[in-house]
């Protein structure tokens, strides 16, 4: 039997033409991720130590202020009280929100939160340590970054410390101090290197362990004390491989875990022979993953 088009009416018509218009707005309100300048690993490699400014590197949650609102790295809004950035200046800034070392969940879950509390963002700070729009190298922009926070004068808004060290055995002692005060180690940024998106060599981050991402797809129930509760992780690594996580987890986090499709950030000490992680140790879940 032959297939007739059927004109439309003018009512369907007028429908079709709706959807569109709808549609439109629905497709521009995925989030977009800010473009950012990440780092790599230093590790052992050798640098011209008193090039590069060293800061501490925090345990919080990465920021970025666009002039008017924070973003997460994901590309996600950041509702926070009116008083927590009134005042601040509209240049864009790339930031931590923070609160204190090993804070981090509680940072996590106040940057999260829809209904910002006031009395619990009191405790936070946005701790600058870049201008992404800022055309000069990063010696001009430390420079900018202590005016601004200066002028604002503003209660919650800092800059990270950025310091010069002489030596590899200097930046070593300073690594093995802060991580003994409980930091994660140390971040390295060039002098002379401007603001890149992406991976750069400019900018580089020192720890005494190794951390990647690996998403959750089963539980292992727990033996003896941990009857009943989460024995490890079955994880799945980004090239398909699985392996278990079993140690690093609070009683709190054994009765509660994390969900099959999260995505935890664990620990570890290089690599076994066939490429597995080393004595992996579970570190925090992953609310967002790197863009």
């Amino acid at each position: 039997m032959p297939i007739h088009n059927t004109p439309r009416s003018p009512i369907t018509a007028l429908l079709l033409l709706l959807l569109c218009v709808v549609s439109v707005p629905l497709q521009a309100a995925t989030p977009a991720p800010p473009a950012l300048m990440l780092a790599r690993d230093l590790g052992t490699t050798p640098i011209d130590v008193p090039a590069y400014f060293v800061s501490e590197k925090l345990d919080g949650v990465r920021a970025r202020w666009d002039g008017r609102a924070l973003w997460t790295r994901g590309g996600h809004r950041i509702t926070t009280p009116p008083d927590f950035v009134q005042g601040w200046p509209s240049t864009p800034m790339d930031g931590e929100l923070w609160i204190a070392r090993n804070r981090f969940d509680v940072v996590s879950g106040i940057a999260r939160s829809t209904r910002p509390d006031p009395a619990a963002w009191d405790a936070v700070r946005f701790m600058v340590f870049d201008l992404p729009a800022h055309p000069g190298t990063f010696a001009e922009r430390v420079a900018a970054m202590r005016t601004l926070v200066d002028r604002a004068a503003h209660p919650q808004l800092r800059m990270i410390e950025q310091t010069r060290v002489a030596s590899r055995a200097a930046l070593d002692a300073r690594l093995a101090q802060v991580v003994a005060a409980g930091a994660e180690g140390l971040m390295l940024h060039h002098a002379k290197a401007r603001y890149g998106v992406g991976r750069s060599n400019s900018l580089l981050k020192l720890k005494p362990h190794d951390d990647a991402e690996a998403r959750v797809v089963a539980h292992a129930p727990g033996k003896g004390k941990y009857t009943g509760m989460l024995g490890a992780l079955v994880v799945e690594h980004h090239d398909g491989r699985q392996f278990r996580i079993g140690t690093g987890f609070t009683d709190a986090q054994r009765a509660d875990p994390p969900p099959p499709g999260s995505w935890v950030t664990y620990r570890y000490n290089g690599l076994t022979s066939t490429g597995l992680p080393r004595f992996a140790r579970f570190l925090r879940i992953r609310d967002e993953m790197p863009p």
